[in-house]
């Protein structure tokens, strides 16, 4: 590695270390030494840092807000509604970049380029381009030693995770770890995520709730990533607008997500705000494809056992859920306990009637239900939830907080049975 590249590394070491380690220290220091702390204003700070921070650490402080008593409440509140603020790369530093992956002579391969960003998140910023067709299309260009950028964050997650597994003892993060680890380093290949939107391409072929982006192969590397430019607007653009618009988006919301993990066992596991704009139909285009996940049938098949088994109330039919999802032998006191996680999850799932997805319009219920499961957990020694969990659970909550943002009232329960009895 070059001069450059290794101050870079350094660099990130020193940022990721100030921000993730500072917060340890905080936590632990008030935990062990009673040294009592702002929560309320760090957690502010600590969160305008993190979004200014190029790379996943924003991704994994979104992962970590959603694991019940890692973070105290007002960290966990401001990290799920962490976006990305990342300084977007100038225009010189852009055409160096960009001739790296095209050539000298990338620019001949544009009719135009903007020269500003219209979008800069942790790990690349999009440029609109035109080509020599005068075809309008998106450039998605990777920041430069995004994998030393990712090895920092994961150095200092582990560290984390480390901390929280001590002083715990409700759960054990191993599988978390793993789990993040290996999306992360899939992220950093725009090839992999290529292949992704052609996937997401096939299985909602004939679908007119959403619209996928079209790859130009030949415009495209390892990362850069030039698609097809769809026009939308932001979803919390519709914040305010009549509840039978944002219904209506909130109903192709629901199928855009769970379509392609119930029909071909593929889960997008990022759905925050940024991830989809909205056409003037109210279809959806989804936009970012690089952390999706793969699901054998068997194991779709047992997400859709438990929903029978809460729906009859039987626990032998839940328990074969759990134990083929990789939660091990059940114990009477574990499967009570994941039945309690299970129900809320499921609740508006269950609930034949129109309502929001948290009828407290906040999420408290779900902190309130948390915390109580983490409690029982504690009581049995703790549990390690298998990989597959991870991604899908994250999903489901960040899938809920857009509901609750945009206060959709829907009959959850019919679109689901509506979805289910035809995969």
């Amino acid at each position: 590695m070059d001069q450059g590249g290794i101050s870079l590394r350094l660099k990130r070491y020193a940022e990721t270390t100030s921000t993730v380690g500072g917060l340890m220290a905080r936590l632990f220091g008030e935990k062990y030494l009673g040294i009592s702390m702002d929560h309320g204003g760090y957690a502010g700070l600590l969160k305008s840092n993190m979004g200014n921070l190029k790379g996943p650490v924003m991704k994994i402080a979104q992962i970590l807000a959603m694991v019940p008593d890692m973070l105290p409440q007002e960290y966990a509140e401001e990290f799920l509604t962490l976006q990305s603020n990342a300084p977007a790369m100038g225009w010189l530093f852009v055409k160096r970049r960009m001739k790296a992956e095209l050539g000298p002579d990338w620019e001949n391969l544009f009719q135009a380029f903007t020269h500003e960003a219209t979008a800069a998140a942790s790990l690349g910023q999009v440029h609109k381009v035109r080509n020599l067709e005068g075809r309008d299309l998106a450039c998605k260009l990777q920041y430069p030693d995004m994998a030393s950028a990712v090895n920092a964050d994961l150095a200092q997650l582990k560290l984390f995770l480390n901390l929280y597994a001590k002083t715990s003892g409700a759960i054990d993060p191993q599988n978390l770890y793993l789990e993040i680890a290996e999306r992360l380093h899939e992220e950093l290949d725009y090839k992999r995520e290529a292949d992704h939107i052609r996937l997401f391409r096939a299985i909602f072929e004939g679908q007119n709730f959403v619209h996928v982006p079209e790859v130009i192969p030949e415009l495209s590397t390892s990362r850069l990533l030039t698609m097809s430019w769809m026009p939308g607007q932001k979803l919390l653009e519709f914040k305010d607008a009549p509840q039978e618009i944002r219904n209506k988006i909130c109903e192709n919301l629901f199928r855009v997500w769970y379509f392609p993990f119930y029909k071909e066992g593929v889960l997008h596991g990022d759905p925050h705000l940024g991830n989809y704009t909205v056409r003037e139909d109210l279809s959806l285009n989804l936009l970012d494809y690089g952390c999706i996940r793969l699901f054998p049938k068997s194991f779709i098949a047992s997400v859709i056992q438990l929903y029978h088994a809460l729906q009859n109330n039987d626990e032998e039919l839940a328990r074969n859920a759990y134990e083929s999802w990789g939660f091990g032998t059940m114990t009477p006191e574990l499967l009570t306990i994941l039945n309690l996680w299970a129900s809320y999850l499921y609740g508006p799932l269950l609930d034949d009637r129109i309502r929001p997805i948290d009828e407290s319009l906040s999420g408290q219920n779900g902190r309130k239900i948390a915390g109580e499961i983490l409690s029982e957990l504690k009581k049995i020694g703790g549990v390690r939830p298998p990989r597959e969990f991870v991604f899908m659970d994250r999903a489901a909550v960040a899938l809920g907080s857009v509901f609750i943002h945009l206060k959709a009232e829907l009959n959850w329960h019919r679109l689901y049975e509506e979805l289910i009895s035809s995969s």
